[in-house]
């Protein structure tokens, strides 16, 4: 049906209007899944396919010193947002673009949480648009995914049936592209509603440092993900892959 596509991509004067029930609808599984997000009062947050942009200003609430941007590639959504947001957005705390989760024009390591709120049902892809979303993130960042429907029952078979396009993907189907994607300490939250929260993490970088002690022992801090330079030792340059990433100290003679 028609009108119902616009829960996909809203446009024309049927897009206008749903984006301002998406607002009212899904104000209330938005809000359950914030509790599980922690937010420092300057995050730098993105909202990936904002919407109706009501999501945008619970999110600056959370963080009053922060910044927080919204991607959607729909047109009528962006101006929505703008419209939504356009205090916050005089204040420079908020920005709101039009494109594609596939491809943001954000340079790597720029936000501290990433959220995505009804939205991953239409994602091209869920490898391809995870691995971008851990492209932007910071090391230790958040990504957050909030379903009205866990997939775990056909009761919402109905919209996949109507909606061109839609995919309603269980918890574990949304872990296994995270992990894929790199994220780590996945958490999983439903409730009886049958909404599902996911939330991953991007993993930090550990500081990699080397210091040479008075018995030519080189105490040396792996990071980077496995991959450590050790200095020359004896004249000879060497370079060693820990398979763990983990840190140790090494003895070299």
């Amino acid at each position: 049906m028609a009108f119902f596509e616009n829960t996909r991509k809203p446009t024309g004067f049927g897009g206008k209007v749903m984006v301002a029930m998406m607002n009212v609808g899904h104000s209330a599984v938005a809000q359950w899944g914030l509790r599980f997000l922690e937010l420092t009062p300057d995050a730098k947050v993105l909202d990936c396919g904002c919407g109706g942009g009501a999501n945008i200003k619970k999110l600056l609430k959370k963080c009053p010193q922060g910044i927080v941007k919204g991607i959607d590639y729909s047109s009528v959504s962006v101006e929505k947002t703008k419209k939504v947001n356009e205090t916050a957005i005089a204040e420079g705390r908020c920005a709101v673009f039009q494109g594609s989760v596939e491809h943001m024009n954000f340079t790597d390591e720029s936000f501290d949480v990433v959220t995505a709120f009804e939205t991953v049902y239409f994602w091209p892809g869920l490898p391809k648009c995870f691995q971008e979303v851990y492209r932007v993130l910071k090391p230790g960042g958040i990504f957050l995914i909030c379903n009205e429907a866990t997939g775990d029952t056909d009761k919402n078979d109905k919209w996949t049936q109507l909606i061109d396009g839609m995919t309603i993907y269980r918890d574990v189907e949304l872990k296994a592209a995270m992990q894929e994607a790199g994220f780590m300490n996945i958490q999983i939250h439903k409730n009886p509603k049958d909404w599902l929260c996911v939330i991953g993490r991007k993993q930090e970088k550990e500081s990699c440092r080397m210091r040479r002690d008075l018995g030519g022992i080189h105490n040396v801090t792996a990071s980077d993900f496995g991959r450590i330079r050790i200095g020359r030792i004896a004249g000879i340059g060497l370079r060693h892959r820990h398979p763990q990433g983990r840190c140790w100290n090494g003895a070299f003679l």
